[in-house]
């Protein structure tokens, strides 16, 4: 049984105490809150906003236990991680709700057992129950879990007692619920003149013993100094704590097929010492007396060993080895039956038949009886049929004689059909000859329809594509037509344009022709200008520079009036 389907079993309890009315619905609010409290024992981060999105108050109606399932399984199981929580404190707030509603002990204080043992038993019975819903436990898990509390208190179970009253308690039901196994067990019924510290004791013990936890004396590695601890074992490992609330882990021992438990002499003041040796270091420890140090020596072997073949824990092995047996024991005993019912169809199958030889028997009598009168009736009847063969013989005979003559006649009629016969075949090969040419002349005229009829379809079709090409021809002409249209629009603009471009080029030519003939203009004005300038220089030269006696005219005109040319150029410039 794995840790899902022990914490399924303590949820459902929880959940069928929300059940005020038995419906197999719980309110949201109600779900709610416990969902919370589930986060909190089971040490799971709380999503606050996914338990609002599943339980809307706008939904209509309470949830079932199916409703709820995805959403435990989603945001709760699948979230659990073994070793993260303290397991009794989940099952204390389960039981804590369940039994609010469902535990009634004596309200006088008379009850054999107090409300922490019934904690226990409670969890003992989810433990050993049966992994069907409702929780029932069978009565051979009832008989084990009271031997081990009376072994514990060194006292005799009384097996004949426990097993009427389960047979009377069952009544056809496959188990006791945990609530009738708590009623029985505070009735004093199979505990009488036991005090109740003795059974709490025993219960404790057993609870440790299956639950697999309990305070050993450890020694330490480094101080070598003596610390008591809490342990609890697994199959793979060997945990321990600082106390039983097990919230601070000190260390873990890991258990494999190399591990071995060996059991020590006492020394250093320690009694009933044993030590775990691994493959990397040797753990000593110190139980309180000589029967824990062999429970605790003997569980830790059992756990390697387990843990060699693959299984998980001792009480659930041998939970599903005693499963094992009773499906064994109830699959003999309906062997047992059947064979026992198979002989009991044979013994009635039996004298059924012999029934039947007795009135065979009586049959063959009767039918002899009536054999003998049927033998005698028959040869009566032989004796009147002879006669009457006799009688229709002689008839017979007349009428032999008489189809003699019909023979006769019939022959020659036969003659004539078979005549006729000949006739009619002979014109039946005529039919059909004319029958196979008249079928040529048909398949002949069929083909000359079938040529005519392929002509006219590809005359057809040449017409269809005479029409295709005509109103393509048409369409291109229209299309033609609108292009010339659009390409005489087109001459026509650039014609204008043309034309104004024409006048334009007109107008520049005659500007061209007026700034000609200014410009001609101008550059005889220059000319005459330039003229009248040299004429005034000449002049004023000769009146600047008198011509002395003896002086000649290539000097005067070189070296007087040299410094006048600067002048006379810069004028020249300026009337350009």
């Amino acid at each position: 049984m794995d840790l899902r389907a022990e914490l399924l079993k303590s949820i459902w309890y929880a959940f069928t105490a929300l059940d005020v009315e038995k419906s197999g619905k719980v309110s949201k609010s109600q779900l709610k809150v416990l969902s919370h409290n589930l986060y909190t024992v089971l040490c799971i981060p709380h999503d606050p906003v996914a338990l609002e999105e599943h339980f809307r108050d706008d939904d209509d109606g309470p949830v079932s236990s199916q409703g709820y399932m995805p959403y435990l399984n989603k945001y709760i199981l699948d979230k659990v991680e073994e070793g993260a929580f303290v397991k009794e404190d989940f099952d204390e707030l389960c039981w804590t709700l369940t039994a609010k509603k469902n535990y009634k002990p004596d309200r006088n204080g008379n009850s054999i057992i107090s409300n922490k043992d019934a904690f226990k038993l409670w969890c003992l019975f989810n433990f050993l129950s049966e992994d069907k819903y409702p929780l029932v436990m069978v009565p051979d898990e009832v008989e084990y879990l009271l031997k081990k509390i009376c072994t514990a208190m060194n006292v005799e179970l009384n097996s004949c007692e426990l097993d009427d009253y389960l047979t009377q308690e069952l009544q056809g039901q496959g188990g006791i619920t945990v609530w009738q196994f708590l009623d029985m067990v505070n009735s004093g019924r199979f505990l009488r003149g036991i005090e109740q510290e003795a059974i709490s004791m025993a219960v404790e013990e057993v609870y440790q013993e299956v639950i697999e936890d309990g305070y050993l004396w450890k020694k330490g590695q480094l101080r070598r100094n003596w610390s008591e601890r809490w342990f609890m074992l697994k199959p793979s490992a060997l945990s321990y704590y600082m106390s039983e609330e097990r919230k601070e882990k000190k260390g873990s021992i890991a258990l494999d097929k190399n591990c071995c438990v060996e059991v020590l002499p006492d020394r250093d003041g320690k009694r009933c010492m044993f030590c775990v040796k691994t493959s990397s270091r040797t753990y000593e420890m110190s139980a309180s007396d000589t029967r824990q140090r062999q429970e605790w020596t003997l569980a830790i072997q059992t756990a390697i060993r387990l843990q060699a073949e693959g299984k998980k824990s001792l009480h659930k092995d041998l939970k599903q080895k005693r499963r094992e047996q009773r499906e064994q024991r109830e699959q003999r005993k309906a062997a047992r039956e059947e064979e026992t019912q198979r002989l009991k169809q044979l013994q009635e199958e039996k004298e059924r038949k012999l029934q039947e030889l007795e009135l065979l028997k009586e049959a063959q009598r009767q039918a002899e009886i009536l054999l003998q009168q049927e033998e005698q009736r028959r040869r009566q009847q032989h004796e009147e049929m002879q006669r009457t063969l006799e009688i229709q013989l002689r008839e017979a005979e007349q009428a032999r004689a008489s189809m003699q003559a019909e023979m006769v006649l019939k022959e020659a009629e036969a003659e004539r059909q078979r005549k006729r016969i000949l006739e009619l075949e002979d014109m039946q090969e005529r039919l059909q000859e004319a029958l196979q040419q008249e079928v040529k002349a048909r398949q002949d005229e069929e083909a000359v329809r079938y040529a005519q009829a392929r002509l006219l379809a590809e005359e057809e079709e040449k017409l269809k594509q005479l029409m295709k090409l005509k109103e393509e021809q048409e369409e291109y002409i229209i299309k033609t037509q609108r292009e010339k249209q659009v390409l005489k629009q087109e001459m026509e603009n650039k014609n204008k344009c043309l034309e104004e471009a024409q006048k334009q080029l007109e107008e520049v030519r005659v500007n061209r022709q007026r700034m000609d003939q200014d410009v001609m203009a101008a550059q005889r004005k220059l000319r005459q200008a330039s003229t009248n300038v040299k004429h005034w220089n000449v002049q004023m030269n000769r009146l600047m520079h008198p011509i002395g006696p003896g002086d000649k005219r290539t000097n005067v005109s070189g070296g007087v009036f040299a410094g006048y040319q600067p002048l006379l150029s810069r004028r020249d410039s300026s009337l350009k």
